[in-house]
């Protein structure tokens, strides 16, 4: 089975749970014999190829043309349409020659999977707001490193226009598409996108599309009309979750019409499967349910010593409005009038990191409440094993793989109830995200009975056992033969 995946992340350039997500599913295919072409909008060259072939579109030595490709506003016809044009079957060689990329070598024997990158200034959690305004630290979070890979560079911030409410037509696509500056507003990011992937699958066999979030779904639609291959579309989240109180009607159109694209849609939860049937009108019946997993950690949590004796409590994501870190600060507050020698971190950035700590000093958390900024690689590791208690108090979150991450370093953690993870985590406490009476108290539950904790990291080390990527892979790679048998 050949596979062309389109996502926006790709470890260890990732923002958030997305690239993570990525990156475990198609370790998983690999293990299922599925071959992978990844297109993500920049190669670094540190990517992962143990089991990867890297291609890289910024190394273009010729202008690549612009594609006549049908709008992706529109899902393409189902019938009347002439034969389809067949990708190449070209070798990682006869493909550099086509697209004018350079290959990158890797391991012998592990050719299954080849990225091309498009450089975009988009990141995988962009929304309307962030991408005008500029969220603190975006370009760290759009470019992060994990364990053993680390980088400093970050491409200069672009220009940005007011976002079209369809996506339009691209400029024609050159070397200079590929530098790393372009688009003056973010749906002309994902028109060209769209543009330079049309080209690329020109290069490549491929049975299955396979799309992940948003912002590859005009390129996956046009894809399928150009190619008539099956799609299966991942819904890792939608725009009424990155945005709860105010979505982006142009970017629900897009969700919308490429989910109504997809032959399959396989949704990270039943929550957000439900999000789908009823804000979106899928048809149930293409809708499957693949729950993420975890990677297991480099180290155990007796690798990373301690260095703050205190009881210590940690929220670890993007501090936007999805993540409620604003419920975390309330209950923070409540805990430290029971347990004054309690202390918090909040680890990340986002567009509410300012707002959250003139919160904190204006609650009187200044020597309780401490704020690391982005982490990234072993940093992360070490985090979540010096803390004794994570929370998770997100007000939408259709997964959420950080819990999953914490409980493999023995660490127990709380769960919004408003998350796809609560539906597969039996040693977990679950609150909802608004009541910070009660997430306080299950804080202190676990601060002041040791019992209860070594209960719920036991039984947790054993859950983690069933949620393995290789199983996802076989799940998925099931999903495929659905529509190539």
């Amino acid at each position: 089975m050949k596979v062309l995946m389109l996502g926006w992340e790709f470890p260890p350039h990732i923002s958030g749970g997305l690239g993570t997500a990525c990156y475990g599913l198609t370790r998983g295919l690999h293990e299922h014999g599925v071959e992978v072409v990844f297109v993500v909008p920049r190669r670094f060259g540190d990517e992962d190829r143990r089991f990867l072939t890297v291609v890289g579109c910024n190394d273009a030595r010729t202008p690549i043309r612009e594609g006549q490709v049908p709008s992706p506003a529109q899902p393409p016809r189902q019938g009347g349409a002439p034969a389809s044009p067949s990708p190449s079957s070209g070798t990682p060689a006869s493909v550099a020659a086509a697209s004018g990329v350079a290959p990158e070598s890797a391991p012998a024997g592990t050719n299954v999977a080849t990225f091309v990158p498009v450089d975009s200034s988009l990141y995988a959690y962009a929304t309307e707001t962030t991408y005008h305004a500029g969220e603190p630290d975006v370009a760290r979070r759009r470019v992060i490193s994990e364990p053993e890979r680390r980088t400093n560079r970050e491409p200069p911030p672009e220009p940005v226009g007011a976002v079209d409410n369809r996506v339009p037509t691209a400029a024609p696509l050159s070397r200079q598409f590929l530098s790393g500056r372009y688009g003056h507003n973010l749906l002309h990011e994902v028109a060209r996108y769209r543009d330079i992937v049309t080209e690329i699958a020109a290069s490549h066999e491929f049975d299955v599309i396979h799309a992940h979030d948003w912002m590859t779904y005009p390129a996956a639609a046009a894809l399928r009309a150009r190619y008539r291959r099956p799609l299966v579309v991942h819904l890792h989240a939608t725009e009424y979750d990155r945005s709860p109180n105010g979505p982006n009607h142009a970017i629900c159109d897009l969700e919308r019409a490429g989910l109504l694209s997809a032959d399959r849609v396989i949704c990270v939860s039943q929550y957000t499967a439900s999000i789908a049937e009823r804000r979106y009108g899928i048809d149930p019946a293409k809708l499957r349910v693949v729950y993420n997993a975890v990677v297991p950690p480099r180290a155990s949590r007796s690798d990373n010593p301690r260095t703050l004796h205190a009881p210590l409590v940690l929220f670890l994501g993007r501090v936007t409005q999805q993540k409620g870190p604003e419920f975390f600060l309330r209950a923070a507050r409540r805990v430290v009038d029971a347990k004054p020698s309690a202390r918090f971190v909040m680890a990340g950035s986002g567009d509410m990191l300012v707002s959250m700590i003139e919160e904190s000093a204006r609650l009187g958390l200044a020597e309780n409440f401490h704020f690391t900024g982005f982490l990234t690689g072993t940093d992360v590791e070490r985090m979540y094993a010096m803390a004794d208690v994570y929370v998770m108090p997100s007000v939408s979150e259709p997964f959420g793989i950080a819990p999953l991450e914490a409980m493999a370093l023995d660490t127990p953690v709380i769960v919004s109830r408003q998350s796809g993870v609560s539906e597969v985590l039996n040693n977990a406490l679950k609150v909802d995200f608004w009541d910070v009476e009660r997430l306080a108290s299950y804080i202190l539950a676990l601060l002041d009975e040791p019992a209860l904790r070594q209960e719920i990291v036991a039984r947790g080390r054993q859950e983690l056992r069933t949620m393995q990527w290789s199983a996802r892979g076989e799940h998925v790679l099931q999903i495929y033969r659905e529509l190539v048998p």
